[in-house]
């Protein structure tokens, strides 16, 4: 496994982790918690505030609602009073007056020194009980200029007590007025307030989660790729996408272990299997060539000539054999480069039929290959593809009985990017359990002796270097068909028959 060229280090994914785990931790449940605990303060101060400047608005209400009694209670004395000193009348309604006024200060006497503090209190106080005295001397035989000077500060008095009643109303309205004002800001605050922490958790949400989700799935989508580079930090502090990264990192340093070990297991295991296919295909010949020449040593002053012969055209036949294994096992195991080239399709096919005639007059089958002038060539090696299509004749000339037949049909794919070759035999078939098991190296259904397995090991190898696929389906009683699919060379179909011609040889 490489990162970017270079070989995967345990040294740079414990770095990684190393890194993710040194930062200070610093949770999104604990900033969100953070968060809803901040929002819940900002929310009971407002709440809190508004109860506040609701209980201030009712106590000045109250307080100017009184203040307008105690007003129109003075102003009434004040009235009864000017009568008294054109009519001589009313006095004592002035006295009600007073005394209700005076009421009205002992009553609300908290509500007064709240609002206008002890020393203003006081002053307002002494002024109406001393205009209540000066009222009540009136009663008294007075003297005429005594009567004149109670009069003056009557006048006095009264005038400043209406004043102030007059001064606290308009002050206390004032105050209200503020305190409304600020209850009609409150709400619009709020709403700044609000749409301030929408916009942060909406920036929250993608800085703090959705851009590392966005980083983890692209990590995936790496892993997935086969491309095992470790996670890094990006942040100062550990969040729950670092118990992730630190998770994934982890993971990844598995895989790239049981990768390791997996592809020695097939190593090892693809070396047991080609080391038992070896001594299995040669062990046959091997053994016969060891047991004729023996015979032969032995019985050659006994031997008729005949005899000798055929003992020698044995060994000879089953050294053919060894070295048809060897040669095959060889076209199996070469690395070959394949030479593309624009091959006519159709002529490669008549090619391998004219190669395997002989073989195809004595099974006494039936081959129906039907050309096509609307093919286009296809971009391969056109010795490799014979090779291929040989194989695949061969292997339906040993499956079909006698007058059995072989039909061989060319299509192409809807985009005209692909060539399909059938091969369709009227053999005895495959069984679907062992169909899988086809395209393994040393694989044969044939009796001992007639194949080495690696027919279509080699045949599927080349059709994969040239970019296509094979495939096989088949019935027992019905037969096989091979499917061999190659890309198109793009090359128009309408060559000149001279250039066709030298490609069919």
């Amino acid at each position: 496994m490489t990162i970017q060229g270079q070989p995967l280090k345990l040294e740079y994914s414990e770095q990684a982790q190393k890194l993710l785990k040194d930062r200070p931790s610093f949770s999104i449940m604990t900033r969100l918690t953070l968060g809803f605990i901040l929002w819940l303060v900002l929310s009971f101060g407002i709440v809190i505030v508004s109860i506040y400047i609701t209980s201030e608005v009712e106590q000045k209400l109250y307080f100017m609602q009184s203040s307008d009694i105690y007003s129109f209670e003075i102003q009434q004395a004040r009235r009864f009073e000017k009568n008294y000193f054109l009519y001589h009348t009313n006095l004592d309604d002035a006295l009600i007056h007073v005394h209700n006024a005076g009421q009205i200060l002992k009553e609300g006497n908290n509500n007064f020194i709240t609002v206008l503090g002890d020393q203003e209190y006081k002053r307002i106080h002494d002024h109406l009980s001393r205009y209540e005295e000066l009222l009540t001397s009136l009663k008294s035989n007075l003297s005429r200029d005594m009567q004149n000077r109670t009069e003056i500060e009557l006048r006095e008095h009264g005038s400043d007590m209406v004043t102030m009643a007059k001064e606290l109303v308009a002050q206390e309205r004032n105050t209200v007025n503020s305190l409304l004002t600020v209850s009609k800001r409150i709400p619009l605050f709020f709403l700044v307030i609000l749409i301030l922490l929408i916009t942060y958790l909406a920036v929250f949400m993608a800085r703090q989660i959705l851009l590392p989700m966005s980083r983890m799935m692209e990590a995936t989508e790496r892993i997935s790729a086969g491309d095992f580079t470790p996670i890094f930090p990006k942040r100062k502090y550990n969040d729950e996408f670092s118990s992730l990264a630190i998770a994934m990192n982890h993971m990844m340093q598995q895989l790239v272990h049981r990768e390791e070990a997996l592809v020695q297991s097939h190593k090892l295991r693809a070396i047991g299997t080609l080391t038992a296919g070896i001594a299995h295909e040669l062990n046959n010949p091997l053994n016969n060539i060891v047991l004729t020449a023996s015979m032969f040593k032995e019985d050659y002053d006994t031997l008729e000539v005949e005899e000798r012969v055929d003992m020698l055209n044995d060994l000879v036949n089953e050294s053919d054999r060894a070295q048809r294994i060897i040669r095959n096992l060889l076209d199996y195991a070469r690395e070959s480069e394949i030479e593309s080239v624009s091959v006519d399709l159709q002529g490669a096919i008549r090619e391998t039929l004219r190669l395997a005639g002989n073989q195809i007059v004595l099974s006494k089958v039936r081959v129906n290959f039907t050309p096509s002038d609307t093919l286009p060539h296809v971009l391969g090696d056109r010795q490799q593809l014979i090779q291929v299509f040989l194989n695949i004749i061969l292997n339906a000339l040993d499956a079909m009985q006698k007058n059995g037949s072989l039909t061989i049909s060319i299509q192409i794919s809807k985009n005209r990017d692909y060539v399909f070759a059938e091969f369709a035999d009227t053999g005895t078939g495959i069984p679907e359990e062992k169909l899988s098991s086809i395209f393994d190296p040393f694989y044969t259904t044939k009796p001992e002796g007639k194949g080495t397995g690696l027919g279509l090991s080699v045949s599927q190898s080349i059709i994969k270097k040239h970019g296509g696929s094979i495939s096989v389906a088949s019935e027992i009683g019905k037969g096989t068909t091979i499917s061999v699919s190659l890309p198109t060379a793009m090359i128009p179909a309408d060559l000149s028959e001279d250039h066709r011609d030298n490609e069919t040889g």
